[in-house]
């Protein structure tokens, strides 16, 4: 679970800002959407591959 210490004084916005920070940092919201809809096995391997292919491309 991840916290989030909020200072005397601090903003709601900065607050929320922090948190966003930490959920990216965690990969939490990465999963998040990877998990909102099943993917076949075949349909992720070829977008795994995609991918690799997009980045092999960019170097």
């Amino acid at each position: 679970m991840t916290i989030v210490k909020v200072r005397q004084g601090d903003s709601i916005d900065k607050a929320l800002r922090s948190l966003k920070k930490r959920l990216d940092k965690e990969g939490i919201m990465k999963s998040v959407k990877a998990h909102r809809f099943y993917l076949k096995p075949s349909v992720k391997k070829r977008a795994k591959s995609k991918a690799a292919l997009k980045y092999k491309r960019q170097r």
